[in-house]
């Protein structure tokens, strides 16, 4: 049966003003929204790691433990912890201590981040972006698997035979590997014999279906069993009682995140037009009511074969009774028709090609 879930950034208004959300009000909200996630039966809630003025989670992992206290049973994930402007060994430990205080419900979403704020920030050279993650990934496994680890690298100081504590609930500390799209990446996530999270939020969802395949062939290659990866779809969407109810809701907020986003990087303006494409049943978004939703959400799965999905809602400055809403809906509406039909394990389907 497929995980279903939640994640976020805990986005903020970026300038002070009337009307504006900040940080303490955001917080707090979030703390209600994962308690609420829980209580209606979600299995994840994921928060990001940011360092802009535009999101409240730098620190996610102190929010988890904060919402760890408020919950009994959902998984508590990074999505994503920036590993490679990070520090493996405290990653680790800081992980470790929300296994323990949530009685074992802690995951580590490791990924290489979508903005690069956090290299300046603390010290690291972009020029060793990709070599940051993989060496840092090497020593975040190897403090997992081992109580005292030797370990030397090119980036970091070496570690001669010391002890990293303390250690988790579980027997082995959950590390999936987030992904945006790099083949590369994924093959590197089979070869490792991690479990792989693949955020799509634009374009043909059933074109990034090769990725998966890249992925299951990497692990086979190395040895590692495919059957006993998981593999997680992470999108944007929102839920409301009616269609055109989720789209006016959502479309404000989104389109002025994804517009302000693009100035940054050289898109082009989104438009209600494309929006309306996007949730389309071929599309990326996951708007509309309970069982339009459902429906798309199981229609992927026949196409991915994917054993998680988790769906990023409060995007922008979203009102926080619509999105606790949106979120009772998901547990209460939408999870039921979802978890039933994959239930069936109806097999994936071939990928039109790219």
């Amino acid at each position: 049966m497929m995980e279903l879930g939640l994640y976020t950034f805990a986005d903020v208004s970026p300038e002070s003003g009337p009307g504006t959300i900040g940080a303490h009000e955001r917080l707090r909200n979030l703390m209600e929204e994962i308690e609420l996630a829980d209580q209606v039966g979600l299995d994840v809630f994921g928060l990001g790691e940011h360092h802009r003025p535009d999101y409240a989670a730098s620190a996610p992992i102190v929010a988890l433990a904060a919402a760890a206290e408020r919950t009994r049973r959902i998984k508590l994930t990074s999505a994503v912890t920036v590993l490679s402007s990070d520090d493996p060994v405290r990653v680790f430990q800081q992980f470790a201590t929300l296994d323990l205080l949530s009685s074992g419900r802690a995951e580590i979403m490791a990924g290489r981040g979508s903005f690069i704020e956090s290299f300046p920030l603390f010290g690291y050279n972009l020029e060793d972006y990709d070599e940051l993650f993989a060496e840092k990934l090497d020593l975040l496994l190897a403090v997992r698997d081992h109580v005292k680890v030797s370990w030397s690298g090119r980036l970091r100081a070496a570690i001669n035979d010391r002890g990293v504590y303390p250690r988790p609930f579980q027997d082995s500390l959950p590390i999936w590997i987030a992904i945006g799209g790099t083949p590369q990446s994924a093959a590197r996530a089979g070869a490792l014999g991690l479990p792989l999270a693949l955020a799509i939020i634009g374009g043909e969802p059933a074109r990034f279906a090769p990725l998966f395949d890249i992925y299951r062939e990497a692990a086979k290659r190395a040895g590692n069993d495919p059957a006993g990866l998981a593999t997680s779809l992470n999108v944007h969407g929102f839920i409301a009682a009616t269609t055109d109810q989720a789209a006016e809701d959502f479309y404000g907020p989104q389109a002025e995140v994804m517009n302000r986003i693009g100035r940054e990087r050289g898109w082009g303006p989104t438009s209600r037009a494309h929006f309306d494409q996007s949730r389309g049943p071929n599309g990326a978004l996951f708007v509309g009511n309970p069982e339009q939703v459902a429906e798309k959400i199981v229609a992927q799965h026949r196409i991915f074969g994917n054993d998680r999905f988790l769906l990023q809602m409060a995007i922008g400055t979203m009102a926080h009774a619509k999105t606790m809403k949106a979120i009772e809906l998901y547990g209460t509406k939408v999870a039921p028709i979802v978890r039933k039909e994959t239930a069936k394990a109806i097999p994936a389907v071939a990928a039109p090609a790219a």
